[in-house]
């Protein structure tokens, strides 16, 4: 029999992750009212923004603004994809910075334009650096599942790169489904390993909704000992180098299931669902969670 957690810690992607590629410039003024809106429906740890080039990435040249003007509740997180950025999001302000690797080198490639070796190599002494300065170091793995280019990763490969980063001193583990083919035997027998090498590392779950299986894959985690969580309010997001992929798991669907199960979250989904019918209208694509589509009908 297994021993479900009785509270669960959801990370809230949604301003950096989930708007980082979107298609609609959104405004300063209405991503911190996202933000706001996200920590009074009781969310306490978030990614805000990420510190990368605005000409790669424009949606994110606001990042030293959200960072100063976001009301600090909770831990913070800031992405940093190389020296630069990390340096950029001290000079900011921020607390905990969030680096990413992934374990796919041709989807490493494609998106930072190094090897994962080469990635590892670079964030060696970054790494080192924040810790030297006290910072909270997220390390996201992306592919630990499946790539668009090299099929199905081997659970050892993701287990070599955890114990990377380990060996780094980094804080977190956020180990990703990027396009959202894993299914919840695989899900389960990932994170039960992750659990039983890595017990003194926080240990997160990050899962996309490509084939409506991320719910499935979270209870699987859960079962697994997992007991934190990446979602996106509006299940908002996506990955321009993962060719197929969708958003990330709605955290309003995600909130209704773990209610439903008597596991505690401290956040609200009637909120969250208001907090996702404020940024819909910015975004260039409908929004259509199953809580959210409840709401909207006054039934959520």
């Amino acid at each position: 029999m297994f021993i479900l957690p009785k509270n669960v810690t959801i990370i809230e992607v949604g301003p950096r992750d989930g708007l980082q590629n979107e298609k609609n410039h959104v405004d300063e003024k209405d991503k911190l009212d996202f933000i706001h809106s996200l920590q009074a429906a009781g969310i306490k740890e978030m990614e805000l923004t990420s510190f990368v080039s605005p000409k790669w990435v424009p949606q994110m040249a606001d990042a030293k603004n959200i960072v100063a003007k976001t009301t600090k509740i909770g831990r913070q997180f800031v992405l940093a994809p190389n020296e630069k950025g990390a340096y950029l999001a001290i000079e900011a302000g921020a607390e905990s910075i969030a680096v990413f690797v992934g374990v796919s080198n041709t989807f490493n490639k494609k998106n930072i334009n190094r090897t994962t070796t080469e990635s590892m190599d670079s964030l060696e002494p970054v790494i080192a650096k924040l810790k030297r300065d006290g910072l909270f170091v997220r390390a996201c793995i992306s592919t630990a599942f499946y790539c668009p280019y090299e099929g199905k990763i081997e659970k050892e490969e993701v287990s070599n790169l955890c114990r990377r980063f380990v060996s780094m001193g980094v804080d977190e583990l956020s180990v990703a489904d990027t396009i959202g083919m894993a299914n919840p035997v695989e899900s389960y027998e990932l994170f039960k390993l992750l659990k039983e090498q890595f017990p003194e590392v926080l240990l997160t779950a990050h899962f996309h909704d490509t084939r409506k299986m991320a719910i499935a894959n979270i209870f699987a985690a859960l079962q697994a000992g997992i007991d934190r969580f990446d979602t996106s309010a509006g299940g908002l997001g996506g990955c321009p180098f993962a060719p197929g992929a969708t958003g990330n798991v709605a955290t309003e669907d995600v909130v209704h299931m773990l209610d439903s199960l008597g596991i505690e979250t401290g956040i609200s989904v009637e909120k969250i669902c208001e907090a996702v019918g404020m940024i819909a209208p910015l975004v260039s694509h409908p929004i259509d969670t199953g809580m959210s589509k409840l709401h909207k009908n006054r039934s959520c």
